[in-house]
């Protein structure tokens, strides 16, 4: 009866052990299995005086227009309408130069004179025809006399008719004679003031070379004494109040890319200022060395900040556009491999979640998935927060 009542303790024993056998066997792995998932929504602690010592700073998801830009290195340029080649009309010698490279000029200001060896032919020709032109008018006026009595003798029959219509004749014919004279004498006018020469002082010889427009002296290549020709050309004025930035563009590239849309670019010379510029041309010629095109921006240039050949870093904007949810680029950190954010979930609590994120513009990254709108992720700091929670593994492991 003893043994029959041990076999039975022994079989209602053995079952309770190896039940509670069992699971000590596999409670390591569920503690840690349980340990583990909760570790991403464990909140991370950081104190107001941690976060104002690192400088934390949040900010909030929001939905915005996500735009991209192809960062490019252009140069400024003068635009070609608005760049004057300046030569003589005439051969000639020079006597004066009065401007030099870089100064700036005013409209219609004296940039040259010189001893203008065809004005001098065209002065007497203007004496002549103006001397010829006021014998014609004291032609005339006699003319007029006399037609006007043997008009007053035809009334009267003290002469005939014909003779009054002959002196009539001869008046027309003298007003005919000071129209042609007066147009040779404007067209001589034209060309003394073509020289560069006053009417007042015809018989000179001495002719100025003038900036047709307000700008920038860019190049000389004149002095006193020099022997000039039409073919000459002595100055180069550019009006810098408006610029081309000439960017070169891999041919990879030139796709995205659209006429008419807003440019930004930046000089190393004021970093803390942008031009903006509009995109007016693409070339439909590729350079065979370099597989680049040449792309332009007009940039207006008040002040001329801008100066020629200065290097430009140019922002063109691309095709893309789209509306995304986005965090500041700062804000995203890795951990064992994935993007994560760190979210406030109370004045000194964070929250971490994995993230996607699709594409990072200037700084701006697209939250695909992971994120709502509104949640204010840290930005400043995010790294700190990072350590904390790099830190607490690596202690949680040992």
């Amino acid at each position: 009866m003893k043994t029959i009542l041990a076999l039975a303790l022994v079989a209602l024993v053995a079952p309770l052990a190896l039940t509670s056998c069992s699971p000590s066997s596999e409670e390591p792995k569920d503690e840690h299995a349980k340990a583990a998932a909760p570790k991403e929504e464990e909140p991370i602690e950081m104190t107001a005086e941690a976060q104002s010592h690192i400088g934390l700073q949040v900010a909030v998801a929001g939905v915005r227009r996500l735009a991209e830009y192809l960062p490019v290195t252009g140069t400024v340029q003068a635009i070609d309408s608005k760049v004057a080649h300046i030569r003589p009309i005439a051969s000639g010698r020079l006597t004066n130069v009065l401007v030099k490279v870089g100064d700036r000029v005013a409209a219609d200001q004296t940039l040259a004179t010189f001893d203008n060896t065809e004005a001098g032919d065209v002065g007497s020709q203007y004496l002549t025809a103006r001397s010829e032109l006021e014998k014609l008018n004291v032609q005339l006026a006699v003319a007029r006399q006399q037609t006007e009595r043997n008009r007053q003798l035809a009334e009267i029959g003290a002469i005939s008719r014909k003779e009054y219509e002959l002196t009539l004749g001869e008046e027309k014919s003298i007003a005919a004679s000071i129209q042609a004279q007066e147009s040779v004498l404007n067209g001589l006018a034209l060309k003394l003031r073509r020289f560069g020469l006053s009417e007042d002082r015809p018989s000179s010889s001495t002719a100025t070379l003038r900036a047709p427009f307000a700008g920038v002296v860019v190049n000389v290549d004149a002095a006193p004494g020099e022997v000039v020709s039409p073919e000459s050309e002595l100055f180069r004025i550019a009006n810098l109040a408006d610029v081309w930035v000439q960017a070169e563009v891999y041919e990879k590239d030139l796709g995205r890319l659209q006429l008419g849309q807003t440019a930004s670019i930046r000089v190393d010379t004021y970093p803390d200022q942008e031009f903006l510029g509009r995109v007016t041309y693409i070339s439909d010629i590729l350079d065979p060395q370099t597989r680049t095109a040449k792309v332009r921006c007009d940039v207006a240039n008040p002040g001329g900040r801008l100066k020629l050949d200065m290097f430009a870093t140019v922002l063109l904007p691309t095709t893309f556009r789209k509306e995304a949810l986005v965090v500041p680029a700062e804000a995203i950190q890795q951990i064992e491999g994935k993007n994560v954010v760190f979210v406030r979930t109370g004045e000194t609590t964070f929250a971490r979640k994995a993230v996607q994120i699709g594409r990072t513009i200037e700084g701006i990254a697209e939250v695909v998935a992971g994120l709502e709108g509104g949640e204010a992720v840290v930005t400043k700091g995010a790294f700190h927060l990072k350590s904390i929670v790099l830190g607490t593994e690596i202690g949680e492991e040992h």
